[in-house]
């Protein structure tokens, strides 16, 4: 059977994209691009805290989401969850090593944004100037 350009184009187009369904280090990436991660492993970073605590310091992240978050992360094996059996129960979330040694990288990307950050506003604003004399 004979495909159009289109017909191969598409085909490989979904040939990619099923590889990066099931490539694990795109998965990985998928979870670590994620705000709210990228926020809690931040938070953690300094030591264990607290659900209620992690909710201060996270802020902006709805109920629902924080517990999503840690969920994942508990189960990407980033951090630990340490139930105290207290009235009421004290739950605690520290970082397993695997997660301390994401800090790292984690902050290097932070520290990157931030010397880089007025060098892309200008970027931006040229493309933007760019864009809006083409229209």
């Amino acid at each position: 059977m004979t495909l159009t350009a289109d017909q191969r184009r598409a085909a490989a187009r979904d040939a990619y994209n099923a590889n990066l369904l099931e490539c694990p280090g795109h998965q990985v990436l998928a979870t670590l691009s994620d705000k709210w991660v990228t926020l809690v492993l931040a938070a953690l970073g300094d030591g264990p805290l607290r659900h209620t605590e992690l909710a201060r310091t996270v802020a902006g992240a709805t109920q629902k989401m924080l517990t999503q978050t840690l969920r994942k992360l508990e189960r990407e094996g980033l951090l630990d969850r340490t139930i105290e059996t207290s009235v009421p129960p004290k739950v605690t979330y520290s970082l397993t090593p695997l997660g301390t040694s994401l800090l790292p990288v984690q902050r290097a990307i932070k520290d990157w944004a931030e010397r880089h950050a007025a060098e892309i506003e200008r970027a931006r604003a040229r493309y933007d100037e760019d864009r809006a004399g083409r229209a």
